[in-house]
């Protein structure tokens, strides 16, 4: 397994695909090591507000408005837009589309970051967490991380979701719906070439959804890839040290990756 995750550069990785209905381990490689997973704990921000709307102490209908200071660009589609108010569920579906950074803060505010990380130890993970809102440049004291997370937790995140284990039925499709707009393809997800702008719901005979990180010493990818007949919940994490440029190989073992999940899809 040493070829397919090299540690050129002092990469580390934590990677685990399994089948989410028969609980078959296809692919493990330390996946219970935590690594920085840059955006991928937006998706606990996305996963309490749905509880909050399942508990009906918040409608996602409700509108919010951002504030200059949460305003962030680079990662999202906000900054560009001129309306400064939103409905929770857009601003939601915007992190969810393109890990929007400042919709990120907006609801971070709203919501609380406490609250999120609370959310997410009571739902048992104690390794995954979102570490911060979106800040550059990071000020003394703030947190490394935006998130950090194993590939075992994110790998559980991931089943429950699909199983709706957490949520109501509704507020788990809503949230694979969320993922399921994400326009990064770039990782894992490249060997399954799928149309990057449409690929929730059957393309190719592929359904997917899935949330990325990336800064620049970091790669992470997980997600849930399907078939007609098969599902299979994935996590692929990968740091290298700071100022290496470890991008290119690490993302040719992760499109690896997605290959051999395709094929078991297809076996």
């Amino acid at each position: 397994m040493s070829g397919l995750f090299p540690d050129a550069h002092g990469t580390r990785w934590s990677v685990l695909a399994v089948d989410v209905d028969s609980g078959e381990e296809l692919l493990r490689h330390d996946a219970a090591r935590v690594l920085d997973t840059a955006s991928i704990g937006k998706v606990f921000l996305l996963h309490r507000l749905l509880a909050e709307a399942d508990a009906g102490t918040r409608s996602l209908e409700d509108r919010v408005t951002r504030r200059p200071v949460e305003w962030m660009d680079n990662s999202g589609l906000w900054y560009l837009l001129q309306a400064d108010s939103l409905s929770l569920y857009d601003a939601a579906a915007l992190v969810g589309a393109v890990s929007d950074n400042a919709a990120t803060n907006t609801l971070c505010r709203v919501i609380g970051l406490d609250t999120v990380q609370e959310h997410t130890r009571s739902l048992g993970y104690v390794d995954s967490a979102l570490d911060d809102v979106v800040r550059w440049p990071l000020p003394p004291g703030a947190p490394r991380t935006l998130s950090h997370a194993s590939a075992e937790e994110l790998v559980r995140f991931v089943m429950r979701t699909a199983r709706a284990e957490d949520l109501s039925p509704a507020s788990a499709d809503t949230l694979q719906r969320w993922l399921g707009a994400g326009m990064d393809l770039s990782m894992v997800a490249s060997a399954f070439g799928l149309d990057p702008l449409a690929h929730y719901f059957f393309d190719r005979g592929i359904w997917l959804w899935n949330k990325t990180g990336t800064v620049s010493n970091v790669r992470a990818d997980a997600g849930l890839v399907m078939s007609g007949e098969r599902r299979i919940a994935y996590a692929v994490l990968a740091n290298w040290r700071r100022g290496a440029d470890a991008r290119d190989g690490v993302l040719a073992s992760m499109r690896e990756v997605g290959d051999r999940i395709r094929a078991s899809l297809q076996a």
